[in-house]
């Protein structure tokens, strides 16, 4: 499907590529980031499915979005792509939970788990990162990415700026790389493996660190590629 579109890496497409229209459950979409996602795709032309442990949550939240809503388990059937939007601390959990309806259906985890201190914001202390963990609670391929974009970023328009995207299906990492092209202004890129979520995870801190300390809303762009 989306693969015979065009033979170029999605993240070198020009920025008038049309993806094809999809239909994606946010799993724990009542959130800050998940509502903000939401608003992005269905802009894009996406159909989006909102999720939450209440139905009727789910349902208010999605009205104001102009989107639909259901329960999480009901939010991730017959969908092209889940996205894992619940905190981080549930991630796991949630994602045991679902791995019955979700099935064989992509999964993109977007959470990172850090630590918060008197000092900074700092990675976890786990050797392997939340993807690779999520990624052993359900049978669905997983691709981590998102990591770098603020909720309230993405709520008010088209970053502009770059995100990462890294998973071992390559069929799944490549919808969500064409996904995610459509929610920057920057580029989706290609950043490896699953194994290396664990870094971008740790971003998610430095970032975090960085905006704390200018007062900003900085993100990543990456120079050097075409």
């Amino acid at each position: 499907m989306l693969a015979a579109a065009s033979p170029r890496p999605l993240w070198l497409q020009p920025r008038n590529f049309k993806l094809p229209g999809m239909k994606v459950g946010i799993i724990g979409g009542t959130g800050k980031f998940g509502a903000a996602l939401a608003l992005r795709l269905r802009e894009a032309g996406h159909e989006v499915v909102l999720g939450s442990r209440d139905a009727s949550r789910a349902e208010e939240a999605a009205a104001e979005l102009g989107v639909s809503g259901a329960t999480n388990a009901d939010c991730v059937r017959g969908v092209d792509l889940a996205v894992l939007a619940v905190k981080a601390e549930g991630a796991i959990e949630t994602a045991a939970e679902l791995a019955g309806p979700l099935a064989s259906t992509p999964l993109l985890c977007v959470a990172a788990e850090l630590r918060f201190g008197s000092g900074g914001v700092r990675p976890t202390l786990e050797a392997r990162s939340l993807a690779e963990r999520v990624a052993d609670a359900v049978g669905a391929p997983v691709v981590a990415g998102l990591h770098s974009l603020a909720a309230s970023n993405l709520a008010a328009d088209l970053p502009d700026e770059d995100t990462l995207v890294c998973g071992d299906d390559a069929d799944s990492k490549e919808l969500v790389l064409g996904l995610a092209g459509q929610l920057v202004a920057g580029r989706a890129i290609d950043a490896g493996p699953l194994a290396g979520a664990r870094t971008l995870e740790g971003l998610t801190a430095v970032i975090v660190n960085v905006n704390k300390r200018y007062r900003a809303h900085a993100g990543v762009r990456l120079t050097g590629l075409a």
